[in-house]
């Protein structure tokens, strides 16, 4: 079995959007056509609506990209608006299997409420905090292989941008304080951290409500972090954090360790290599890993790209692969 992930950069099919589908079509096809993935989780799915309101947004150009690849008929898993009205407008998580999907479901603040906190540099800050909430979800699907379930959580955690202070912006990458961008940037810091908490509540839920043998769980996706920081270190839960050696059979291994150093990157920027999308493997699976692929060889520098490529049709973001010999799999 081969489980991939991929963060395909706002894939879209609305009027006007640059680059336009057609022209991402033919690279994306070849990436998603070699991963050959029995399992993929996607990342920055938009969604286009065709018809008047109330009618929902659709996954439009994701149906598009997969149109007679190998994917076009597999079961699908995707992220939803809270109320479940449909998806969202942009940036939707989707999860296809080749295997039945048994059922999925999403977390967003259903597991713990959001952290409160009352802005200290807006123009006019609040007298009460106000709820400092997840950007996305976290997308979880179980899918049955060989007579058992695979657990597949997708997550797209925060980029580290300072967050939105009202009254701090003079532009969409400028800010008009240093004291306001450095709020902004703990706000971000407390989105990004309090979305992988969350995930990991989900999975310590799996491991709680095993009967039987201990659960297979692969956590997947852009977690805009490498595997020393914070949110990385949240869901991990190695060890030498916790410092109880019981909670052993509960840590989560990122499998991209397992690749040699000099090919350990799914992201370029400003010509430094960053490993920022992960597959996270429990124990229990991990006796099954055969090995890791990262399809990095041709990767663009994203700020190089964004600075000098106009409308790149590419994805800066490198797909993993995580090769499994389950059984009945």
């Amino acid at each position: 079995m081969r489980l991939a992930t991929f963060n395909l950069e706002n894939l879209d099919d609305a009027p006007g959007v640059a680059p336009p589908l057609d022209a991402r079509l033919a690279l994306l096809r070849g990436q998603l056509a070699r991963l050959d993935a029995d399992v993929l989780c996607l990342q920055e799915v938009n969604a286009t609506r065709h018809a008047p309101r109330p009618a929902p947004r659709v996954l439009s150009a994701l149906d598009t990209l997969l149109t007679g690849t190998q994917y076009q008929d597999f079961h699908r898993a995707c992220s939803a608006l809270p109320d479940g009205s449909g998806p969202l407008d942009v940036q939707n998580l989707v999860i296809l299997s080749r295997f039945p999907v048994a059922w999925h479901r999403q977390y967003w603040h259903d597991l713990m409420t959001p952290p409160s906190y009352a802005a200290v540099t807006a123009d006019a800050p609040g007298d009460s905090p106000a709820p400092v909430g997840w950007d996305r979800p976290t997308l979880h699907a179980a899918i049955e292989v060989g007579g058992r379930l695979l657990h597949v959580l997708n997550l797209h955690l925060r980029a580290p941008l300072a967050a939105f202070i009202p009254g701090q912006k003079q532009g969409a990458f400028a800010w008009r304080t240093v004291p306001g961008w450095a709020e902004g940037f703990f706000l971000a810091a407390i989105k990004r951290n309090g979305q992988a908490l969350e995930a990991r509540f989900a999975i310590d839920r799996l491991f709680d409500e095993a009967v039987g043998a201990e659960p297979w769980i692969a956590l997947c996706g852009d977690m805009n972090a490498d595997a020393r920081e914070m949110p990385l270190r949240i869901l991990r839960g190695e060890v030498d954090d916790t410092g109880n050696g019981a909670l052993a059979s509960r840590m989560l291994i990122p499998i991209d360790q397992t690749a040699p150093e000099q090919q350990r990157y799914s992201v370029l920027h400003g010509g430094r290599a960053a490993m920022l999308d992960h597959v996270l493997i429990s124990r229990p699976l991990l006796q099954w890993f055969k090995g890791v692929e990262i399809h990095n060889e041709a990767l663009g520098d994203e700020l190089a790209g964004y600075a000098a490529v106009e409308a790149s049709p590419e994805s800066y973001h490198a797909p993993v692969v995580a090769e499994f010999d389950l059984p009945g799999g």
